[in-house]
Parts: C-alpha cells; structure tokens; sequence
C-alpha cells in the first residue's frame, strides 16, 4: 500500500523545498511536480510533492493519520 503525507512548506530554493510534517520533522522534498511557496501544505509521496492542499484539507489529513496511530495503539 503506498500513502502520501501533508506537510507545510518552510523553504524553498528552486525545485526543492523544506516540508515541515510536524512534530520536529522535516525533509527535503521535490517541488517540481507542484507550484508551491512557503506557507503551502503539500502532499508528499517518495520525497515529492504531487499535490498542493488548501491547509483545512491538510490539517483533516493529519488528524485522521493521528487517529489511526492511537487505534492501532490501542489494539483496535
């Protein structure tokens, strides 16, 4: 199964961008494939950026990945 995540662009310096993902994280991503500035959340699959979301969309996301995580925590 192959899954993409959101992130929040804090850099860019042509084609490539600093994606924050929270909690301390962040990467260098590819932006090539998008039209993304700094402030812009992006969805990131294998270390590119293949979507830009609006920041409700990519707040959404996270909160369902966070609930995923506790289930499986939990044993559920």
């Amino acid at each position: 199964m192959c899954y993409a995540v959101p992130g929040k662009v804090v850099e860019v310096k042509g084609d490539i961008g600093v994606v924050d993902f929270g909690n301390g994280v962040r990467r260098e991503v590819m932006l090539a494939m998008v039209d993304a500035d700094v402030g812009d959340y992006v969805l990131v699959h294998a270390g590119y950026a293949i979507k830009v979301l609006d920041e409700k969309s990519a707040l959404e996301i996270l909160k369902e990945f966070e609930e995923i995580l506790r289930l499986s925590r939990e044993g559920a």
